[in-house]
């Protein structure tokens, strides 16, 4: 098999940044050079899936609202959260078309449930933007997200490159795979980018779990009964987010498994940031949901505007604009997280993280 090279790696985290760095010169050339005309008062809905994650309350909704009443103050903005109910999450999308939403920005609890919201929200002339997880069945007018397949690669390389480096042999033991949840095309794109990556590491894959609604409960639950089973042959954890990832440092524990194996994340959130700093996590994804955000917004008032999109990619026959994140392990904490100011020290280093933080050069 194909085996990762130090070099590959670090050659394909810079290119990832060089490509955030473009992404976003280009999305700021692109609004600068072409003003958005006076939009109609227009209502706009921002559907999100659930509550298992705090990014949509504190990032993506604060974000998207931000950007459109920079862009069109006029408008109204309606937010809703399903709470993992696909059934709520019709009521809301149904509600916010009753209420005269000309745009439903739409996250999927089910992305195969969605189609049918797409088809009869475009039946009756209301635009729908597909917001961080896909929906393959039905073409959206438009796709919002980071690219997900090529987080989940960065995700498994970063951690194959880390056992590599420390010499662990690929002859004794494997990595457990925390997937998330089946419903979830997002969770099969980061799936599929994970598989791609352990597949050409030399590395085999124990078992792998795709974990329900993204719970964390159930993650703990799946990876206890594994560390039952494999114990010691456990060399790692490929977990697809922070809260699968924070799952399965949570059973090790329970198990008195120490020193931990070392633990992949996703989302960035302060939670895993914290165990990174403590080093019960080896990683996670910096994708600061604001600016997919923002870019969903400047897309939603383009429509009410009548102006023409202009997509990066298509993904499932829809235009799509996907933005490439950063990995984050101890190495680079300070410099991607605290110093761009996307988490205060403040914030960081409270309580028994100080002296994490001190290790790692992190001050107030």
């Amino acid at each position: 098999m194909t085996r990762v090279s130090s070099a590959r790696v670090f050659a394909l985290a810079n290119h990832g940044r060089l490509l955030v760095a473009s992404v976003l010169l280009v999305g700021l050339a692109l609004v600068a050079s072409r003003p958005v005309s006076a939009a109609p008062d227009g209502m706009v809905a921002f559907l999100m899936p659930d509550q298992a994650s705090t990014r949509y309350e504190q990032h993506d909704f604060p974000g998207f609202k931000a950007e459109m009443s920079r862009l069109c103050a006029s408008c109204k903005v309606i937010y809703q959260n399903a709470n993992g109910d696909v059934a709520q999450q019709q009521r809301q999308f149904n509600a916010a078309i009753s209420q005269g939403a000309k745009v439903i920005v739409l996250d999927p609890v089910d992305s195969t449930a969605a189609a049918s919201l797409v088809k009869m929200a475009q039946g009756k002339g209301v635009r729908v933007i597909a917001y961080d997880r896909p929906i393959p069945s039905t073409p959206a007018d438009y796709y919002v997200s980071f690219d997900n397949e090529g987080l989940g690669r960065a995700i498994a390389d970063s951690l194959v490159l880390h056992l590599k480096q420390n010499q662990v042999p690929t002859d004794t033991g494997g990595l457990l795979a925390v997937n998330g949840s089946p419903t979830d095309a997002a969770a099969g794109l980061i799936k599929k980018g994970i598989q791609a990556g352990l597949q050409e590491s030399g590395y085999r894959t124990l078992a792998d779990f795709d974990t329900p609604e993204w719970a964390p409960p159930k993650a703990q639950q799946w990876v206890s009964g594994q560390i039952t089973r494999f114990r010691s042959q456990i060399i790692g954890v490929v977990a697809a987010n922070d809260g699968t990832g924070g799952a399965a440092i949570a059973a090790f524990k329970a198990a008195g498994v120490n020193p931990l194996p070392p633990i992949t994340g996703n989302d960035g959130t302060l939670a895993a940031l914290q165990l990174i700093v403590s080093g019960d996590q080896f990683n996670t994804i910096s994708k600061p949901s604001e600016i997919v955000a923002a870019a969903a917004a400047r897309v939603a008032v383009n429509f009410l505007s009548g102006q023409p999109q202009e997509p990066g990619t298509t993904l499932y026959g829809t235009p799509s604009q996907l933005f490439l994140p950063v990995v984050i392990t101890a190495t680079n904490l300070k410099a991607e997280m605290v110093d761009k100011k996307i988490v205060s020290a403040r914030q960081l280093c409270v309580g028994r993280y100080a002296e994490g933080c001190k290790k790692l050069g992190i001050s107030e």
